[in-house]
């Protein structure tokens, strides 16, 4: 019996030794991407896992002082700025496209002069291709004007959270 006591404390370090990595992955967790998708686990899952932890916080034991609504209500304005800050991009997006859209056309009506044409064809194709090249840049003045407008109503309701 004394021979199964003296090893003891050994036997009980170990037990702790054990069991302690077991208590930290139950908060530790691992993501990796693979070709077949994401993979989360409690050990590295490859060369590009990366480690997470979870923050478990007790509400019960946080101090009753504490006023969640304003915590609340400062997360929900700081979505509300992302949202319009990612809308305000996507409309400044959209005006590129417009800009390459009209740089296209025009490009495109030029190249109607380049073919092989007589010369009262190229007079007349001529005149048809400045009447186009104005058409097009009024719609893209109009869409230009629209997708503006947009961007400074975002802006405005941006300015407004921040």
């Amino acid at each position: 019996m004394k021979k199964y006591m003296t090893h003891l404390p050994t036997y009980l370090l170990a037990f702790i030794v054990i069991s302690s990595p077991c208590i930290a992955a139950k908060t530790d967790y691992y993501k990796c991407i693979t070709d077949r998708g994401t993979v989360f686990s409690q050990f590295p899952c490859g060369s590009n896992a990366t480690e997470h932890k979870i923050k478990q916080t007790n509400v019960a034991f946080s101090d009753p002082n504490t006023n969640h609504v304003k915590t609340l209500n400062e997360l929900e304005r700081q979505q509300i700025i992302r949202n319009f800050t990612a809308e305000i991009r996507s409309k400044e997006h959209s005006l590129t496209i417009l800009s390459r859209d009209r740089d296209r056309a025009e490009f495109n009506q030029q190249q109607r002069l380049k073919r092989i044409l007589s010369a009262s064809e190229t007079k007349r194709i001529a005149k048809d291709i400045k009447k186009q090249l104005k058409a097009i840049n009024k719609q893209y003045a109009r869409d230009v004007k629209k997708v503006e407008k947009q961007i400074e109503k975002l802006e405005k309701k941006l300015k407004r959270y921040e």
